[in-house]
C-alpha cells in the first residue's frame, strides 16, 4: 500500500515538476516498481518497518548484481540505477529518507553507442519500396521522408499535427522531449510527400483527431509501434540487411548533414539536443575534429 502511494506521488513529481515525457515517466516508474518488489520479497518477514527506510546501499548493489548480463544490457542497468537515484533523491527531498542509498554507487561503464547508419543510396531504396498508389503508401512515404528529411524522433512523427506545418515558410514545428518546441526546416521531398498524403487523407474518426497529421485505418492517431513496424516492413522490401528502426533515419540524417559540411551547432539545434556532445556521438564525428575546427578559427589563437 505504501509502495503504491509513493510511486503515484513520484510519478506526479516527474510529470509535473520535472516535465518529463510520458515515456520517460513510465520507464522510471517501471524501474522503481521492479526494485521495490524485489526489495519487498527480501523483507516480507520483517514487520513494523518501513520498506523504504530499511533499504541500504547493499540492497541497491545486490539488485544491480541480480540483473543477468545476458538479458539486461549495461545501458538498461545504467538507466535502472539512474531511475533509483532519482527516486531516492525525491524521497530525501520529501523527508521520507535522510540519505540516498544510491550515493557512492558507480554506473556501469558504457561503451560508445553508435547505431546503424544508412547510406544515401539505402535511404533511396527504402523510399522507393513504398507504393504510392494508395493512401497507406502515401502516408508511409510521408512518414519516412519526415523521419529522415527532418531528423524526427518516432514520438515526434507520431505526434505531428497539421497545425505544426508551415510550408509557406519552409518550416515545421516539432514538440520534442520535455514538451520543448523547435523549428525545423523541411525540404522539398518531405514537403511534397506530406502534401501528397494530405490530398488523400481520410476523415478522422472523431473531432480530437482532426489536427493529427498521420492517421491509421480507423481514423485515429498512428502509434509509435505502427511506425516501427512500417520501417521494418519497407527495409525488408528494400533488401537491406541491417538492424533498422525509426531512429536510424534520424541518425543517418544527422550523419549525412555533417558529412556534407553542415555546422555541428546547427545540427544540434535541428535535432533538439541539449548537449552538443550528444550530437557529436550521433554523428560519428570525433570531438577532436570540431575542437580543432574551433581552435583553427579562434580569434585568440
Amino acid at each position: 500500500m505504501e509502495d503504491r502511494r509513493l510511486l503515484k506521488d513520484y510519478r506526479s513529481y516527474l510529470k509535473i515538476e520535472r516535465s518529463m515525457s510520458p515515456n520517460t515517466v513510465s520507464a522510471y516508474s517501471r524501474d522503481v516498481a521492479a526494485f521495490l518488489e524485489w526489495a519487498d520479497s527480501l523483507r516480507r518477514e520483517v514487520r513494523g518497518t518501513s520498506l523504504l527506510a530499511a533499504i541500504t546501499q547493499e540492497d541497491i548493489v545486490g539488485y544491480m548484481q541480480s540483473m543477468p548480463e545476458k538479458t539486461v544490457s549495461k545501458r538498461s542497468q545504467a538507466r535502472a540505477l539512474s531511475s533509483l537515484r532519482s527516486f531516492f533523491n525525491w524521497s530525501v527531498m520529501e523527508g521520507y529518507l535522510k540519505g540516498n542509498p544510491c550515493d557512492g554507487i558507480d554506473s556501469p561503464k558504457l561503451g560508445r553507442y553508435l547505431p546503424a547508419v544508412l547510406s544515401v543510396e539505402e535511404v533511396g531504396r527504402i523510399m522507393d519500396a513504398v507504393p504510392l498508389d494508395n493512401e497507406t503508401g502515401l502516408r508511409d512515404r510521408a512518414i519516412l521522408e519526415m523521419l529522415y528529411g527532418c531528423g524526427l524522433r518516432v514520438s515526434e512523427a507520431s505526434g505531428m499535427r497539421i497545425s505544426d506545418l508551415f510550408f509557406n515558410d519552409g518550416f515545421i514545428r516539432v514538440v520534442g522531449k520535455g514538451d520543448k518546441e523547435r523549428l525545423v526546416p523541411i525540404g522539398d521531398m518531405a514537403r511534397d510527400a506530406v502534401c501528397g498524403y494530405l490530398d488523400v487523407r481520410s476523415r478522422p474518426s472523431a473531432p480530437q483527431y482532426s489536427d493529427t497529421l498521420f492517421l491509421n485505418r480507423r481514423g485515429t492517431g498512428l502509434s509509435r509501434v505502427s511506425i516501427f513496424n512500417l520501417v521494418k516492413h519497407y527495409t525488408m522490401l528494400a533488401g537491406i540487411d541491417k538492424e533498422i528502426s525509426p531512429h536510424t533515419f534520424r541518425h543517418s540524417f544527422a550523419t549525412h548533414l555533417i558529412e556534407n559540411g553542415a555546422d555541428l551547432r546547427i545540427v544540434q539545434e535541428m535535432l533538439g539536443h541539449e548537449s552538443i556532445m550528444t550530437t557529436e556521438i550521433y554523428t560519428h564525428i570525433d570531438s577532436s575534429t570540431w575542437q580543432a575546427s574551433v581552435l583553427d578559427h579562434h580569434p585568440r589563437r
